[in-house]
């Protein structure tokens, strides 16, 4: 599986120039995608006037199919409230743009953070397009008008609704990780019979206080971990020998 860092930096240089409350909600949704097993590439943020322009060109004045029936300053992309994405394919080289049961499952995430979806659109569908417009046209964006605080103070709300709910899979496998060499620790720590490996040490003592008659009681003895370890570096070191 696609680390999740691998994910997030891939998508990291099209995160510039977004809106930094769509920004928020884009890193969520990688995230978040990420955690439900779909990893996911974003393969556009915002997009320059002059882009658009070259974008609209093609399949009309220049070589390719339509994509976009948007002008330079006519999509949303062109101020930085909109975004595009694919799904990575597992050897992390390729991207898919398959609307599938994994499609979809973005899609939900996607809305739940406040977006809309191109997908949904009548006349022109956009199947990997989001957006977060704030009720704002690309006019109004034109004319310079921007979401105002009340605006995004209830989007970022949205946004964060969630954040300290599950953790990403990537956290859950560190988590696991640790958790297991916690466990193994206290075994260790809290060990009542001896380790196979200090029984050699043991057997000798037990042999040696039956034989010595000393008073010296070790059968079936019981300690932690730092109590055998003492005894096989003692035994190590010829102490038992003499």
């Amino acid at each position: 599986m696609l680390t999740f860092d691998f994910v997030r930096n891939k998508s990291a240089a099209r995160l510039t120039g977004l809106l930094p409350v769509v920004r928020a909600a884009t890193e969520r949704l990688i995230d978040r995608s990420y955690a439900a097993g779909v990893p996911i590439l974003i393969t556009q943020g915002l997009r320059t006037i002059a882009e658009q322009d070259a974008l609209y060109a093609q399949g009309r004045t220049a070589p390719g199919k339509i994509v976009t029936n948007a002008r330079g300053g006519y999509s949303n992309h062109n101020f930085g409230v909109a975004i595009d994405f694919a799904i990575w394919q597992p050897d992390g080289r390729d991207v898919s743009w398959e609307v599938n049961k994994d499609w979809l499952t973005v899609v939900g995430i996607a809305k739940q953070l406040g977006f809309s979806w191109g997908g949904d659109w009548t006349s022109f569908k956009d199947f990997p397009h989001f957006e977060m417009t704030f009720g704002l046209s690309t006019a109004q964006y034109r004319a310079g008008q921007r979401p105002t605080q009340a605006q995004v103070d209830q989007a970022m709300k949205k946004i964060t609704e969630g954040d300290e709910e599950a953790m990403t899979a990537e956290e859950k496998k560190v988590f696991e990780a640790l958790q297991k060499k916690v466990e193994a620790l206290e075994k260790q720590l809290q060990q009542q019979e001896a380790p196979a490996w200090a029984k050699p040490t043991v057997d000798k003592l037990t042999k040696l206080a039956s034989v010595r008659g000393n008073g010296v009681v070790l059968s079936d003895p019981t300690g932690d971990h730092s109590f055998f370890r003492t005894l096989v570096v003692l035994d190590r070191t010829g102490a038992f020998d003499r």
